[in-house]
């Protein structure tokens, strides 16, 4: 009588935020690449490491304002000295204290070469411990973003780093593993019980956590699940209780089922194509000597013989939002003069290649993604059509995510897809990784097309320290007018997401496509 007792009590200690323990299980497309918090900055990744690290500041999940996490407060000391108190009573998972020593290290830690989190300490110099539970941020001048980069960077022990040989990240682009890469110790509601990658993936609740979570999850088991028809069928059988990218064709059946529900968004994430425009000549492509994606008028081409409207209404059966622009209407920056295509225009393409010299088209590899973003491989498969009707021999090869980013972070593709959300929801995220020249700070990290501009540089730093509430938008807006201008990327769709579950599930759907594990609930 008494273990029973005992039991029932745990039980209930277990599900606060509801009468009983629950396991939530879930499946997408893609695994992630690394349990390393600065290892690879992929949106996927980021959103299960929240669950188990923890950053100084998060976003409330209906508002999107900026919130206190692990940071109880933070003032203005200067425009360039922001000082951030840290919360008492904060615990790592193997029982070590939260620190400011902690904090110190985790920011120089994404300021690692081999990091792929410096785009989050853009326009910082440096943190300072003040004192166990005080940490000065002093910036290179203003930075108007800077708690929105903060919600992405999450904090590691130091000690613990240190002791398994993970002071520096993964170097994603070797196949060299610390300590960090399959293990964790974070401050987050949950800890990683297991990880086996392509298989499966456990967390546990974290007993201990110094926060009250409004969930009554006890255990996530997340399942990669590549095959559209096996994701979809795990769903309806009820072997998974939510899937985060089902696939468009089966959004029917699954909206009129009475045992499912789905609920759906414009994410702030745009879809593109980038091109390789520095090497002189392109590998594997049959133009010997120059490369032709150097060429606007080339660039320009391969974008008018994409017909958007057919990716629309055919491949993505309406769960897109076509656009022109490198960012999503939410982001600061955007309007309706970027957001503008150029107009479809085959034999308008054909004519500009024709000009170029390249009137018979050319051969070029083509390489995506085949579990990443929505239909990204049937995208791929049509824009190649498309481009076989002015003569562009594009030659598709498809990769896993785990693969496929550190593949193009080599510069090993001469066309590539690519998604970008926006997590700070300002258009300087964006800009400053994926169109500026390549170079220290986060500075082009993604800009694996290796495009580069001084007048674009020069537009995109200042807009780093800005703060006019005026100046600062038309700053972001001349920098995505002056890339649709050149070409840098072929923008193609805002992503709609729509998530699907059980009706027994209730999460709160975000535009940065992830859930928020602390007020998940399976009733």
């Amino acid at each position: 009588m008494q273990r029973t007792v005992i039991a029932v009590a745990a039980a209930l200690v277990l599900g606060a935020g509801g009468a009983w323990a629950k396991t939530f299980k879930w499946a997408s497309a893609g695994e992630i690449p690394s349990w390393d918090i600065h290892s690879q900055n992929n949106a996927l990744s980021n959103g299960i490491h929240a669950a188990v690290y923890e950053s100084l500041v998060y976003y409330n999940s209906k508002t999107f304002k900026v919130e206190p996490l692990l940071a109880q407060s933070w003032r203005e000391l200067s425009p360039t000295q922001i000082r951030f108190t840290l919360r008492k009573g904060v615990k790592f998972h193997d029982g070590a204290p939260l620190t400011a020593d902690d904090v110190v290290f985790s920011i120089q830690r994404a300021m690692a070469k081999t990091s792929n989190f410096a785009i989050y300490t853009q326009g910082i110099d440096r943190a300072v411990k003040v004192d166990d539970h005080t940490v000065d941020i002093l910036l290179k001048g203003p930075n108007p973003v800077l708690l929105n980069q903060l919600t992405e960077l999450r904090i590691m022990n130091k000690a613990w780093a240190e002791k398994n040989r993970s002071v520096e990240p993964k170097d994603m682009k070797v196949a060299d593993e610390n300590f960090a890469h399959r293990n964790a110790n974070g401050t987050g509601p949950f800890r990683l019980k297991q990880w086996v990658p392509d298989q499966r993936m456990v967390l546990e609740r974290n007993p201990d956590y110094w926060g009250k979570p409004d969930t009554n999850v006890t255990e996530i088991v997340y399942t990669p699940i590549k095959a559209d028809a096996t994701r979809m069928a795990a769903l309806l059988s009820g072997e998974v209780d939510f899937v985060l990218d089902p696939t468009p064709q089966d959004l029917p059946r699954l909206r009129s089922n009475p045992n499912l529900k789905v609920i759906d968004g414009v994410e702030n994430r745009t879809i593109f194509l980038g091109m390789d425009q520095f090497r002189d000549e392109l590998p594997g492509s049959n133009v010997k000597g120059k490369n032709p994606l150097k060429d606007l008028r080339v660039r320009k081409a391969l974008y008018q013989a994409i017909d958007i409207d057919t990716l629309h209404r055919v491949t993505m059966r309406g769960l897109s939002q076509p656009t022109g622009a490198l960012v999503a209407p939410q982001v600061a920056g955007w309007s309706e003069a970027v957001h503008k295509r150029l107009p479809y225009d085959v034999e308008g393409a054909k004519r500009l290649l024709a000009e170029a010299g390249y009137k018979d088209g050319f051969e070029v590899d083509f390489a995506c993604p085949n579990n990443r973003y929505i239909n990204d491989e049937q995208i791929c498969q049509a824009v190649t059509a498309m481009w076989a009707k002015i003569g562009v021999k594009a030659k598709l090869r498809t990769l896993p995510l785990t693969t496929y980013f550190p593949m193009i972070q080599r510069y090993e593709a001469s066309i590539y897809m690519l998604g970008w959300g926006v997590p700070t929801f300002d258009a300087l995220y964006s800009l400053q990784s994926l169109v500026r020249t390549p170079g220290q700070g986060g500075d082009g990290n993604y800009n694996v097309g290796r495009y580069s501009n001084p007048k674009m540089d020069a537009i995109i730093d200042r807009a780093k320290t800005e703060t006019d509430p005026y100046i600062r938008p038309r700053l972001l807006t001349e920098a995505l007018q002056l890339h649709n201008d050149e070409v840098v990327h072929i923008p193609l769709h805002n992503q709609i997401i729509p998530w699907a579950m059980k009706k027994n599930v209730e999460v709160v759907h975000r535009a940065d496509n992830r859930l928020d594990w602390r007020v998940v609930k399976v009733n």
